[in-house]
C-alpha cells in the first residue's frame, strides 16, 4: 500500500479467492473501464438467435407452401429457429391428421438444412413445430 500511495495510483485486488490475494498497482478507474470495454466486445461478438414463424393453413396452395418453405430454408441457414404453425379456420379443425401429414411433407423437404426441435402440439386451433439450424 506504500508503495501505491508513492505512485499516487491505487492497490487494486485482482484474484481475491487466491492464497495470497493477487493485487496490482495501477489506476482504478481505467481499471474499470477497460473491464466494462471487454465486456462490450464480448457482448457484440455473441449472436442473438431469433425465433422466426412461418404460418400456413392445411388448405395452402402448392405455390404459396414452395414460396414459404424457401423462406423457411433461408431463416435456418442464417442461424435463425423457425416456429412452423398451421393455423385451422372454422371446421378445419375436424381434419387434425392433414395438418400433421402437412408438417411431415415440410419435415422431409427440409431434412438438409434444419430438424426438429420441439415435435407438432397442438395449442387451441394451432398445430406447431419448431426447427433448428442443422
Amino acid at each position: 500500500m506504500q508503495k501505491a500511495r508513492e505512485k499516487d495510483l491505487d492497490l487494486v485486488e485482482i484474484v481475491p479467492n487466491a492464497s495470497p490475494p493477487v493485487c496490482r498497482i495501477m489506476d482504478l478507474k481505467r481499471f474499470l473501464y477497460e473491464q466494462k470495454k471487454k465486456e462490450k466486445e464480448i457482448k457484440k461478438k455473441q449472436k442473438a438467435f431469433q425465433t422466426k414463424e412461418i404460418r400456413f393453413t392445411p388448405e395452402t396452395s402448392e405455390h404459396d407452401y414452395k414460396f414459404k418453405k424457401q423462406h423457411v430454408e433461408n431463416f435456418l441457414k442464417e442461424g435463425h429457429r423457425v416456429k412452423v404453425t398451421i393455423f385451422y379456420k372454422g371446421r378445419e379443425i375436424l381434419h387434425k391428421e392433414r395438418g400433421y401429414q402437412f408438417l411431415e411433407k415440410l419435415t422431409r423437404e427440409l431434412a438438409s438444412a434444419g430438424k426438429i426441435e420441439r415435435p407438432p402440439k397442438m395449442e387451441g386451433p394451432r398445430l406447431s413445430v419448431i426447427f433448428i439450424p442443422v
